[in-house]
């Protein structure tokens, strides 16, 4: 049974967009005073995390149960478990390592990287930490910019707008981190703005989650560089770069680059060329029913009557119930005819 779903009108959706974003904030208040009170300096940034997630996975699907009537608030945000969830994962990951590995190979051959190593049995116990982090941290970036506020401003202003206003919205969060200048601006905006095609082509959170994963925690975890100001996640592999300003990023990380900016523009095509499959099966229109039956064979029927006109009757069938007789054929007589002179000798013996 369809439950009924109450007006879908573009002011409730945005009303409920605002509600969505002042949620956000207070989730993540939330977070970190309870990982402060819960875990040492060093699991605080895991556990907020993880924290976070729950909090908005679990707030979001409250507010698509009541305010939207959703039977399946956590998948209706962009987490259905469908055929094929961690190939689409795998696509994300493929895109964002290989843009975070032509930035890493550009500054190897235009300055070098200094690497250090660290291979103590400890130091693979925390990288594993620090990959979950990376995981959790993306996943909340993609549940808060894509999720549940980034579907209700695709109502309110359509899917086109919402990209651009989440876009511009993470751009001026990530302005308030220390170091960031306008390359990082720039970057940041071209990244949500990717990050959501990914989603509109999907309508799922699995490519733009592996893709952002991939794009930072490879740089972190595999090449020990800084990511939009932050370094020290890679206990394995400390990388120091050595080339130029425009190319490094500098103690800001590529993330406040214009060749980032660059390759990032360059990656929407891909993005769109990898996802058309997916978009087909996705994206197509749905039919939702409205409580009357509708026989598509019947319309497509008088459809094609009232165009060509009534099709002729076909003429009856005969219906045999009898068997057929045959009649025996005609005997047939070799002797020749009598003569009436032979007759009339007949008769006279």
């Amino acid at each position: 049974m369809i439950p009924n779903r109450p007006p879908d009108g573009r002011l409730r959706a945005y009303a409920q967009f605002i509600t969505a974003i002042f949620y956000y904030f207070m989730a993540g208040a939330l977070a970190r005073r309870g990982a402060q009170g819960l875990a040492s300096e060093q699991w605080a940034p895991l556990v907020d995390q993880a924290m976070l997630v729950f909090l908005l996975l679990a707030g979001y699907a409250g507010l698509g149960f009541m305010l939207n009537r959703q039977t399946h608030p956590i998948s209706e945000q962009g987490l259905p478990r469908r055929q094929g969830w961690p190939g689409e994962i795998g696509i994300g990951l493929a895109i964002g390592w290989t843009i975070a590995l032509v930035c890493v190979v550009a500054m190897a051959v235009a300055g070098g990287i200094h690497i250090g190593l660290s291979l103590g049995v400890s130091s693979w116990g925390w990288l594993i930490a620090d990959a979950l982090f990376y995981a959790l941290g993306t996943l909340v970036e993609e549940i808060a910019f894509r999720g549940y506020g980034f579907q209700r401003f695709c109502r309110a202003v359509g899917p086109f707008g919402a990209a651009l206003g989440f876009a511009a919205l993470y751009a001026f969060l990530q302005a308030f981190l220390y170091g960031s200048n306008h390359a990082s601006l720039a970057v940041s905006f071209i990244l949500s703005l990717l990050l959501s095609i990914a989603y509109l082509r999907t309508r799922a959170l699995w490519v733009s989650w592996g893709l952002n994963f991939g794009w930072k925690a490879s740089r972190a975890l595999i090449f020990g560089l800084t990511v939009s100001g932050a370094n020290g996640h890679s206990p394995i592999v400390q990388g120091t770069p050595m080339g130029p300003l425009w190319l490094t990023g500098g103690g800001f990380g590529v993330d406040g680059t214009w060749f980032a900016f660059i390759l990032l523009l360059a990656a929407l095509p891909v993005v769109y060329r990898a996802t058309r499959e997916l978009d087909f099966r996705y994206n197509a229109p749905e039919i939702i029913a409205a409580g009357v039956a509708v026989d598509l064979d019947a319309a497509a029927r008088r459809q094609h009557e009232a165009a060509m006109g009534p099709a002729e009757p076909a003429p009856p069938v005969l219906v045999q119930i009898l068997p057929i007789i045959t009649p025996p054929p005609a005997p047939t007589f070799d002797a020749k005819p009598e003569t009436p002179a032979q007759i009339s000798g007949n008769k006279s013996e």
